[in-house]
């Protein structure tokens, strides 16, 4: 079984020129899976990632790889001492070079001699393109080239910092979706940076959701999306219709009509989480609906009922037209609310 705390970071903190960029920010990662660190832009989650790496030294807190703490009080191991590999947004490669001499870059003779640079290139299904120069490949060559140069070392872990986000959609769901796949395969620990809820969903065996530098939830997608611990997070990580209600019991009045609670539900004023594929639309009154969208494999619905708009989604070509009036019913799980101090 792998350890639950193979990478460990703790109470770290960092400030820039007054700003505060981590608050008691921390992460656990069990040795051969990934964790996808996601929130918006500015919330920390790249200078947490680079306080892993040890490219940036935190004002407190620890960071430790299995037993050897990497980070703590007056302690600090250099990057290149940590056996911590990092793949950029940018592939960075170095355009005189070949890729073989690329893949290279940073290795000892006697790694090159071992033949680091073959196994690595194999790892990504690219050495029948060793001597090719970095101008002939395409962009996901590209990013797999340097996904090869971080493997070369043999890290103990492997960093990404939004390595997909300069691929078109189509190139960047293969490539993501052929890396997570060769790291499991090689059972490596990695860590995600991303803005992107879909992409942390896909590459992340857990999600750690981060806001202002703090780690707002931990979990893995299917726990973050069913129960977020907040309605920002549960925003965050889909679409969510937030409704007003009063409980009782585990059963909400809302709009909606009554909607079951979870076991933990609160009672009293309280917000409820309605996700839209919960959302069955019928032929009938109380709702009218007032736009439309088709995306080929669903189709979206915005529908007015009393001073609520809801956000309704619903497999296969559109039933209903602006204007309609529909009956919108409740048809999912037992749903999560919020106190309404939240």
């Amino acid at each position: 079984m792998s350890d639950s705390r193979f990478l460990v970071a703790e109470g770290v903190r960092k400030t820039f020129d007054g700003t505060t960029a981590l608050d008691d920010a921390g992460v656990q990662v069990a040795e051969g899976t990934s964790l996808a660190l996601l929130g918006p832009s500015g919330c920390g989650k790249t200078t947490l990632l680079r306080v892993i790496a040890g490219l940036e030294t935190p004002d407190h807190g620890t960071v430790s790889v299995g037993r050897e703490v990497l980070t703590g009080f007056c302690h600090h191991v250099p990057a290149e001492r940590r056996r911590v590999g990092m793949v950029f947004q940018d592939a960075a490669l170095f355009p005189h070079l070949s890729v073989a001499r690329n893949v290279a870059y940073g290795l000892s003779r006697q790694e090159v001699a071992a033949g680091r640079v073959q196994e690595a290139l194999e790892m990504v299904d690219l050495a029948h393109l060793a001597q090719r120069r970095p101008h002939e490949l395409s962009g996901g060559q590209g990013q797999r080239v340097a996904l090869a140069r971080a493997l070369a070392p043999r890290p103990r872990i492997l960093l990404f910092d939004e390595p997909f986000t300069g691929l078109d959609t189509a190139l960047r769901v293969k490539v993501r979706t052929e890396i997570h796949a060769l790291l499991r395969q090689v059972g490596m620990t990695s860590v995600f940076v991303t803005h992107d809820q879909e992409e942390a969903f896909v590459l992340g065996d857990r999600v750690a959701v981060m806001r202002d530098g703090r780690v707002r939830q931990e979990g893995t997608p299917a726990e973050v999306y069913a129960r977020p611990a907040d309605p920002w997070v549960a925003r965050f990580v889909g679409e969510a219709n937030l409704l007003p209600g009063r409980s009782d019991h585990r059963v909400a009045s809302t709009v909606l009509g009554r909607v079951p609670l979870g076991a933990d539900g609160p009672d009293g004023d309280v917000t409820v989480l309605v996700r839209p594929e919960h959302l069955d639309l019928a032929p009938g009154a109380g709702g009218t609906v007032t736009d439309v969208a088709f995306y080929g494999h669903d189709s979206s619905y915005t529908v007015r009922v009393g001073d609520q708009a809801l956000l309704v989604r619903a497999a296969a070509a559109p039933r209903f037209r602006i204007g309609d009036e529909v009956d919108v019913r409740f048809g999912g799980p037992a749903a999560t609310a919020y106190a309404s101090s939240h």
